[in-house]
């Protein structure tokens, strides 16, 4: 599969975990760890992660040899190929969108997770993508591949997010964060939506105002724009 190699496991506690035991050995660039099933997934700020049968969960490690300070870019740099993917496996009429950080929503609601963390010089990356089932048990819409109209099996799917994800890490590594930036952008909400973010325990309302050359989101609000660089956002003041 080129750049990726990967594992294949019937269940696993974690993918992620096992990505992060892989890379302390000394696992290569383009490492993947495959599970049809999670017991123990994990999603941002610590959330479980819905992960049975039937949907997408891989880990990938990658060593990109970038400075640490460009690592968060990769989240961005994952959300375009997790949309890519959903694209090419939804009818042409379905367009997948962005909301800061790295969701990935059909039709506002929430397709795929993401997650990244950290171990010495790796990035671990890892990604939840709904193919046949959506969770329902949560405060947020969810929904899935074949829910929202498509058909795909999970290899296919993960085929498929790989060639994506190959082609937007060459993208990032030749041209830098700037063309990520744009296309993210892109899919995003229109400049001037009116968002609200919760970040540090505060709620800040305001403008959607793009993302800096760093990632951070931009908000204009009646103080001032400011500069988000960790929390949740909501669609609406």
């Amino acid at each position: 599969m080129g750049l990726f190699s990967v594992a294949h496991h019937k269940i696993i506690a974690s993918t992620n975990d096992e990505a992060r035991r892989l890379a302390i050995e000394g696992a290569p660039h383009g490492t993947v760890v495959h599970a049809d099933e999670q017991s123990s997934a994990r999603g941002r700020l610590s959330r479980t992660w819905f992960s049975p049968p039937g949907n997408l969960y891989i880990s990938i490690v990658l060593r990109t040899g970038q400075p640490p300070s460009r690592t968060a870019e990769l989240s961005f740099v994952t959300a375009l190929a997790v949309a890519d993917t959903v694209d090419s496996l939804l009818p042409q009429t379905i367009r997948a969108t962005l909301k800061w950080p790295n969701d990935v929503l059909v039709d506002g609601a929430k397709i795929a997770g993401i997650l990244l963390e950290q171990v010495d010089d790796a990035t671990i990356i890892g990604i939840g993508l709904n193919v046949l089932h959506a969770p329902t048990d949560i405060a947020y819409k969810a929904t899935a591949i074949v829910a929202s109209g498509g058909a795909a099996s999970v290899e296919q799917a993960r085929d498929i997010l790989l060639e994506r994800l190959a082609h937007h890490l060459e993208v990032w590594s030749q041209d830098g964060f700037g063309p990520v930036r744009d296309q993210w952008l892109d899919r995003s909400f229109p400049i001037g939506a009116k968002i609200r973010a919760n970040s540090g325990g505060e709620s800040i309302a305001g403008a959607f105002a793009g993302m800096d050359a760093d990632g951070a989101l931009l908000l204009d609000t009646p103080s001032g724009r400011r500069r988000i660089v960790a929390g949740d956002i909501a669609i609406g003041g």
